[in-house]
């Protein structure tokens, strides 16, 4: 089954609302001509409207990098599934990394975001991945099935193809440490396995993402793997030159 590539750029706590829109505005006519990639970019929630506005009529859509489970009330803090569609957003990135680290996110709470956003026709982009300590201690597909089971449960195989699932490598951002393409598609192969355990065949139509710094250098190298259907991009998502690049390399 052939599995659309996306490549999504998480901007993380960067870019005012000016900036965001000035590096959508410069991404454009570098990627204009790209069809066999879906592009996203993740500004901040300050930033979202106007990078929307920036982005309408292109072939670069909007994500979130978060989303709460309730519609309303008292979560100080939050974003809900309907005020991120109000403003245009499609995607939203869940259980990032960092959430899980320096937020409190565990995948219960995955789980619950995982479904507002399907409820609210959002494309999830779900992230699992495991730390340095835990790669060494050989706990890595421990991990990812915990992950999985827990970020995913109660998910049917009709809803399954609708979800993104991004790999991070947690070791590998901002370490200096890197996987070799074949390290990447060695797991991103354990998660594929994984999911048609879960949801049988259907789990040939999830697109899974490698979020393990990602590069214009080896984007190519990347992508080629079987199960390597894009990239979720941090540091390299922040220039348009070099995301344009990456995207590009990728598709090659």
């Amino acid at each position: 089954m052939a599995r659309k590539v996306i490549i999504a750029g998480n901007w993380k706590m960067n870019k005012t609302a000016s900036e965001g829109k000035a590096l959508v505005e410069e991404l454009k006519p570098l990627v204009s001509e790209v069809t066999e990639a879906e592009i996203v970019v993740c500004p901040t929630f300050t930033t979202i409207s106007t990078v929307v506005e920036a982005a309408a009529g292109s072939n670069i859509k909007v994500g979130s990098q978060n989303i709460h489970w309730a519609e309303s009330g008292a979560f100080t803090g939050e974003i809900s599934a309907v005020m991120l569609k109000e403003a245009g957003v499609e995607y939203a990135i869940i259980g990032h990394s960092e959430r899980r680290q320096y937020f409190g996110e565990t995948d219960v709470t995955v789980n619950q975001r995982l479904k507002a956003a399907l409820a609210a026709n959002l494309i999830p982009i779900v992230c699992i991945g495991e730390t340095l300590e835990e790669r060494e201690g050989g706990k890595t597909e421990k991990v990812l099935f915990t992950q999985l089971e827990g970020g995913l449960a109660d998910i049917t195989a009709e809803q399954i193809g609708g979800i993104v699932i991004a790999y991070e490598p947690v070791w590998a951002i901002g370490t200096g440490k890197t996987a070799t393409p074949e390290m990447a598609e060695e797991t991103h192969n354990y998660i594929r396995c994984q999911l048609k355990d879960m949801f049988g065949d259907a789990a040939e139509a999830v697109r899974i993402q490698y979020g393990g710094s990602m590069k214009p250098e080896n984007s190519a190298e990347l992508v080629a793997q079987k199960n390597i259907d894009g990239g979720l991009i941090g540091g390299a998502s922040l220039k348009a030159e070099s995301f344009a690049d990456l995207i590009k390399n990728a598709i090659a």
